[in-house]
C-alpha cells in the first residue's frame, strides 16, 4: 500500500503544479514556463517518492513497465488506482484555489483537447500521432534510464528534462497529455467537451507506453549482459 500511496502523492504533485501553472500563470509564463513546471514537478516527485515506488505517476508509464516485464499485474492495478485518485484530488484542490481569484475562468483546469477553438486548433490526426509518439519516446527514456546499466542517480533529471521537451512541442497540439491520469482529472471536473475527447488521452498514451515496454521486453532496447559487465568493469576501474 505504501507504493500505491506514493504514486497518489507523486501524481498529485505533478498535476497540481503542472496544470496549476497553466491555469494560474499560463498567460504570464507562456509555453516555456508551463513545460518547465511539469518537468520540474516530475523531477521533485522522482527524488521524493522514487525510492518507494519508482515514481511512475503516469498510468502509461506503469503499463510500459509492466509490458517490459518489470512489474506484476497486481501492482499495475494498484499503481493505476493511486495515480487516478491523485490526479482527481489535485484538480479538485486546484479548482478550489482558482475559484478564489478575480481572474477565474469557468471550465479552465488545464484539460487536454484538440480541434477548432483549442490552442493551436490541430486536428484529431495530429493529436493521435503526437500523443502516441511522444508517450513512446517518454517511456523509452524512462525504461532506458532506469535499467541496470544506467546511472540511476540521474534518471529523475533525464526524465524531467524529457517531459519538459515534450511539453514544448505538444502544448499547442493537445495541451500535452502523455499521461492518462493527468488528462482524466481535469476532464472529469470540467465535463462536457473535455470528457467527450478523453478517450484519446486514455488510449493513445497507453498504446505508446505499451509499445515502448515491448521494445525492452523483446530486447530491442534493453542493454545486453555484455554491456552490463562492461559498465561494471569501468566502474571498478574508476
Amino acid at each position: 500500500m505504501k507504493k500505491y500511496f506514493a504514486e497518489l502523492v507523486g501524481t498529485f504533485i505533478l498535476v497540481l503544479f503542472g496544470c496549476g501553472t497553466a491555469v494560474v500563470a499560463g498567460d504570464k509564463v507562456g509555453i516555456l514556463g508551463i513545460a518547465v513546471a511539469f518537468g520540474f514537478a516530475l523531477i521533485g516527485a522522482a527524488y521524493g517518492i522514487g525510492p518507494i515506488s519508482g515514481c511512475h505517476i503516469n498510468p502509461a508509464v506503469s503499463l510500459g513497465v509492466w509490458s517490459a516485464g518489470r512489474m506484476k499485474i497486481g501492482d499495475l492495478i494498484g499503481y493505476w488506482i493511486g495515480q487516478f485518485v491523485g490526479a482527481i484530488l489535485a484538480v479538485s484542490v486546484l479548482s478550489l484555489i482558482v475559484r478564489g481569484g478575480s481572474g477565474y475562468a469557468a471550465g479552465q483546469l488545464g484539460q487536454n483537447g484538440w480541434g477548432p477553438g483549442y490552442l493551436g486548433g490541430y486536428n484529431i490526426t495530429s493529436a493521435i500521432v503526437f500523443e502516441f509518439v511522444a508517450t513512446l519516446i517518454f517511456v523509452v527514456v524512462i525504461l532506458g534510464s532506469t535499467q541496470a546499466t544506467a546511472p540511476s542517480r540521474f534518471a529523475g533529471l533525464a526524465i524531467g528534462i524529457t517531459l519538459t521537451a515534450i511539453h514544448l512541442v505538444g502544448i499547442n497540439i493537445t495541451g500535452t497529455s502523455v499521461n492518462p491520469a493527468r488528462s482524466f482529472g481535469p476532464a472529469l471536473l470540467v465535463g462536457g467537451h473535455a470528457m467527450s475527447q478523453i478517450w484519446l488521452f486514455l488510449v493513445m498514451p497507453s498504446l505508446g507506453g505499451l509499445v515502448a515496454g515491448l521494445l525492452f521486453r523483446l530486447k530491442a532496447l534493453e542493454a545486453s549482459a555484455e554491456a552490463e559487465v562492461e559498465v561494471k568493469r569501468e566502474t571498478v576501474s574508476v
